[in-house]
């Protein structure tokens, strides 16, 4: 096991480029397993996550290749239904194979998923939405257990609460099932709607891109298609919140600035500098403006409000900031858990229920002390802070890091960090 040691107050200056969107590349890649045929997917970051959904679809019959940052997914021989536990136990998004499986086998087994412990995040949106499409769902031994006798018939699905990962399991579901389904309070997220294109590219016929309600009329087949992964706005996010937080003038690259209106606006409401153009954010925080950054609060919501997976990161900045601010979490009931290791670094945070009041220690408020990563987003939280503060830190357990920033070391380097891994 390594961890990650981080020399901080040093500004980050230069260019660096996002990859392709984590969270879009899992639904996409689960997709393949729709059609036959080869399937051609580019901008795929090579993250533990992708690796091991990769790892699932091999499982299930499938054969793969990386060219560089675009793989080569044969589905031709797709025999298998059933996903193992050590597989899913890793990560939440492997659910996601149940609803392409369900269309084109009639039947699939998967292990209750796995992942970052912050929440529930139960399956019952999916289970009770593939139900309304005809198929019969039990839960037994750890498993999800679905089958469909007939072909799967078009309904109506109204989802209580906007979710991304059933919207675009019912999605995947209902390219081939007989008639209509209407998605109703479907969440909107660019990630949803990069699946909707790869799905348009096979063939299937969607109306409602980007809004909440989707309608989806099934057709009979699908063929293999070519289809690009889209930046990572998470990531995005996440280097321009490190740039404010250690001072410094860097440029975001290959990034999608309209997929990221809350952040922007909030960052430029506590003093950050931002300039945008197609496929580019600029971010500048001189010493003034460090000196000046205000505190600003936060509520986080489904898109195109602010996103709950940059809500750690922002926090940390708010820890240097001059003021106070308020951070309400309203999407996962247990995303707190980074405020006891920004505690250790000298953050003042203070959290009752789904709340959290930072009061801001300036930018020179935070120092380097050991810390332990809890799950993904409050890795990279860790990471901004240790940034920004005096001394060195040493962060451990950074698989979480792993799951969603590809080459993290070498593009904070990149931007003059001293950062590097060593053995634990």
């Amino acid at each position: 096991m390594e961890k990650l040691l981080i020399e901080g107050g040093r500004e980050l200056v230069g260019e660096v480029r996002v990859s392709g969107a984590k969270n879009a590349a899992l639904p996409l890649l689960a997709a393949t397993l729709l059609a036959p045929g080869t399937h051609e997917l580019t901008n795929v970051p090579d993250l533990r996550d992708t690796r091991t959904i990769l790892a699932i679809i091999s499982e299930l019959g499938c054969v793969w290749r990386r060219q560089g940052s675009t793989l080569y997914i044969d589905s031709t021989d797709l025999v298998f239904s059933e996903v193992s536990y050590d597989l899913v136990k890793t990560m939440r998004a492997s659910v996601l194979v149940l609803g392409p499986l369900l269309a084109r086998l009639g039947r699939a087994k998967v292990s209750l998923p796995g992942g970052c412990a912050i929440g529930e995040r139960p399956i019952n949106f999916h289970i009770r939405g593939f139900e309304r499409l005809g198929v019969r769902c039990t839960l037994e031994n750890g498993y999800v257990d679905a089958r469909r006798d007939d072909d799967m018939r078009g309904s109506t699905i109204h989802f209580d609460i906007p979710s991304v990962t059933a919207t675009e399991n019912m999605l995947m579901a209902a390219v081939l099932a007989r008639g209509t389904t209407v998605l109703k309070n479907a969440a909107r997220e660019p990630e949803i709607g990069n699946l909707i294109d790869m799905l348009a590219n096979m063939g299937a016929d969607i109306e409602g891109k980007g809004t909440d309600q989707i309608t989806i009329r099934g057709v009979s087949n699908l063929t293999a298609a070519r289809t690009a992964i889209i930046p990572d706005r998470i990531e995005t996010g996440t280097y321009l919140i490190a740039v404010a937080a250690a001072g410094g003038q860097a440029t975001i690259t290959g990034c999608e600035p309209a997929h990221l209106p809350a952040l922007l606006d909030k960052l430029m409401e506590a003093g950050v500098e931002i300039s945008s153009a197609p496929g580019t954010i600029s971010v500048g925080m001189d010493p003034g403006r460090r000196r000046r950054l205000r505190g600003v609060d936060i509520k986080t919501m489904v898109y195109p409000g602010y996103p709950t997976d940059l809500q750690a990161q922002f926090m940390a900045l708010m820890t240097l900031s001059s003021g106070i601010c308020v951070i309400k979490e309203t999407i996962f009931e247990n995303r707190f858990m980074h405020v006891a290791e920004l505690r250790r670094l000298g953050a003042q945070i203070q959290t009752e229920g789904n709340s959290a009041v930072v009061t801001g220690r300036g930018p020179q408020g935070l120092s380097g002390a050991r810390v332990m990563a809890t799950d993904l987003r409050a890795s990279s939280s860790l990471v901004i802070a240790a940034l920004a503060a005096s001394g060195r830190t040493e962060i451990s357990r950074i698989y979480h890091l792993e799951r969603g920033y590809e080459n993290l070391v070498d593009k904070l380097s990149g931007l003059g960090a001293r950062v590097w891994k060593e053995k634990e």
